[in-house]
């Protein structure tokens, strides 16, 4: 994903997920497993280095443990981003894209079992879960920056597996622009306590079966 922009947080406070009661452990490799809450821009800000994933063995409500937190310390606007595979033949490595919606294809959903009234209604709509307004401010910006950014929907499968070329193929027919393993959750439960979402994917290779050499 875009971890690295915690980086350029301003008068930074860490906390190691090992430290933070409940919270699950992140054994990807790459990431660092922290918060770090600080100023970016002005603004009070709290960043994970490191997600959880459903591949991990966490179910979902461990993955999706640290958006509810995040909801009890006041955030109300939440930036998701990840790596993924361009399903959309016109897109290429290296490009970023705005999540427009997303297809769960992961077989799982993070508001299964009992409602926890508290944070939202049993039945949150989700016609909206990427915020047009936020998504309209993104695109802005990165005109400015003279940033060729994309728009697509982003379609998760469950992992680890990288997706067959035969899935890819599906994904492109219901209308999936890219493919990986994370973030529906996480956007699920954000729209269910009524936060506003913005989603990146930054698409770091094409989807299996596109190419002719194996994904690794």
């Amino acid at each position: 994903g875009l971890g690295s922009l915690a980086d350029s947080i301003e008068n930074p406070e860490f906390y190691p997920y090992e430290d933070l009661p409940h919270f699950p452990i992140s054994t990807v490799e790459g990431h660092a497993g922290r918060l770090v809450i600080g100023m970016l821009n002005g603004k009070c800000v709290v960043a994970m280095q490191g997600r959880f994933h459903y591949y991990e063995g966490y179910c979902y409500n461990e993955v999706t443990f640290p958006v509810r937190v995040m909801k009890l310390i006041g955030v109300n606007k939440l930036i998701v981003t990840n790596a993924a595979g361009a399903a959309n033949t016109s897109f290429k490595p290296g490009d970023l894209m705005l999540i427009t919606d997303h297809i769960n294809f992961s077989g799982d959903n993070p508001l299964i079992g009992r409602n926890l009234k508290e944070f939202g209604p049993r039945f949150p709509d989700m016609s909206t879960a990427y915020d047009p307004e936020l998504r309209s401010k993104a695109l802005e910006v990165a005109k400015d920056l003279n940033i060729d950014i994309k728009q697509g929907v982003y379609m998760m499968f469950s992992g680890p597996t990288y997706e067959t070329p035969a899935e890819v193929r599906m994904a492109r027919i219901l209308g999936g622009d890219a493919v990986g393993m994370s973030t529906a959750p996480e956007v699920i439960i954000a729209n269910h306590s009524g936060r506003k979402v913005l989603g990146i994917s930054c698409l770091t290779n094409m989807a299996a079966g596109i190419l002719e050499h194996p994904l690794n």
